[in-house]
């Protein structure tokens, strides 16, 4: 009960699957755990996370549990059509193809939660959108889910604070090691993966503007820095504006950094970040691109209507003229670069995110009659567990406070 491009790709997307497998000891882990203890028997499963390699393999981790799985992708541009074809050829069931266009991609969604589903995996909020808008008939057979990123946390918040959220969400982003390492080590290693691989341009040099200094911001930073770039950091929020400042970036608002960029990564989660006066006013060449989750922070829709004339430069590069001397390029549509035109994070960090999801789709089954609350933290337990998990697998073990020392850190005494 599929819908992917071609089947016979399913080879080359299991190879892709094992390579992950092997680089994943954390999920491999829980994949012979749940397969022992099977948690999830007799549950369905809906998830909507960016359908590559990496996800699959969460897919698969989570069907050993017993899960039947229903699966799309959250973003047209990084669905990978030999991976899907592979899940589908495993006995998943698949909907989901590169390049769909709104329509197709809607009717995925719909695919997969018309079967009725206990558990909702997301990523950006569009399952969770269409269960309270479209198929509100479906919500009575959620037991909760997990969201994947800040930007559909947001959106989480938003609909809490409303009271339209009618089931509980997990915040698997707000999990120490979920944001902590995913956001800024995958995202900043991740995101010049996809400008590096698509401009085959140098970074050393030139001066690179980092639109938000959250957790993902200051992974770009970080790696912006390392290639040798000259950092410029943008915020709406002066605490992390000083935080930048005291990391060696210089801070200054978009009108001005959009003056002297060369290259331009937007990671807010808001939108209208880079808009028609700043396109108008920077160089000749300047080259944009977004690591936020949605094709908003790129003011793509006016800048397509301003443009005096187009053209594809390279695969994922589009290029916009402004004026009659000035072209601006924008790669993957100002899709999310680090997938639209890369593979996404590294296996080893999403090694991480992807067991605090399966284990927070755990505890959710667990704890089906408990819930209360309609957003729920990462209990503390499952991210420790991950994160000691992580450690042995890296080789590394550390100190355990003794009896005397646990005694001291609870009590109002000085004295041991």
């Amino acid at each position: 009960m599929s819908e992917i491009k071609d089947i016979t790709l399913a080879p080359s997307g299991a190879h892709k699957i094992d390579w992950v497998r092997k680089n994943c000891p954390l999920l491999r882990s829980l994949e012979e755990e749940f397969a022992q203890t099977r948690p999830f028997e007799g549950i369905r499963i809906a998830l909507s996370i960016h359908l590559e390699a990496k996800t699959a393999y969460l897919c698969k981790v989570l069907a050993a549990g017993g899960a039947e799985m229903f699966v799309t992708g959250s973003n047209p541009l990084s669905t990978q059509d030999d991976v899907a074809a592979a899940l589908a050829d495993a006995g998943l069931n698949v909907f989901a193809w590169y390049n769909s266009t709104p329509e197709e991609y809607e009717h995925h969604i719909t695919c997969v939660l018309e079967n009725n589903c206990n558990i909702i995996i997301d990523d950006g909020g569009d399952l969770v959108h269409m269960l309270h808008t479209k198929l509100q008939d479906k919500i009575q057979y959620v037991i909760g889910g997990c969201e994947e990123t800040t930007t559909g946390i947001i959106r989480l918040i938003a609909m809490a604070n409303s009271q339209e959220l009618k089931f509980p969400m997990v915040l698997v982003n707000n999990a120490d090691c979920k944001h902590l390492f995913d956001n800024r080590y995958g995202t900043g290693q991740s995101v010049f993966d996809g400008i590096n691989r698509t401009t085959n341009l140098i970074v050393a040099g030139k001066q690179v503007v980092v639109a938000g200094y959250g957790w993902c911001g200051k992974g770009v930073a970080m790696r912006a820095k390392g290639l040798g770039a000259q950092v410029i950091v943008t915020e709406v929020d002066p605490v992390k504006a000083i935080e930048a400042v005291m990391d060696g970036f210089d801070v200054m608002p978009m009108r001005e950094a959009a003056k002297i960029g060369d290259f331009f990564i937007t990671v807010t989660g808001c939108a209208g970040v880079i808009s028609e006066e700043d396109f108008k006013v920077m160089k000749n060449g300047a080259i944009l691109c977004n690591a936020g989750h949605f094709d908003v922070e790129i003011d793509m829709k006016r800048l397509r209507e301003i443009a005096l004339d187009t053209i594809d430069q390279r695969k994922n590069i589009i290029g916009y003229q402004i004026s009659e001397e000035n072209w601006i390029y924008v790669l993957a549509e100002g899709r999310l670069v680090n997938l639209a035109a890369g593979d996404g994070h590294p296996a080893e960090i999403m090694d991480m995110s992807f067991a605090i999801h399966a284990l927070s789709a755990k505890y959710l089954v667990e704890n089906a009659d408990k819930l209360t609350d309609k957003l729920i933290n990462v209990p503390k337990e499952v991210d420790m567990e991950v994160a000691k998990r992580k450690l042995n697998f890296l080789g590394k073990s550390i100190d355990t406070l003794t009896p005397q020392q646990e005694a001291y850190l609870n009590s109002s005494s000085i004295d041991m």
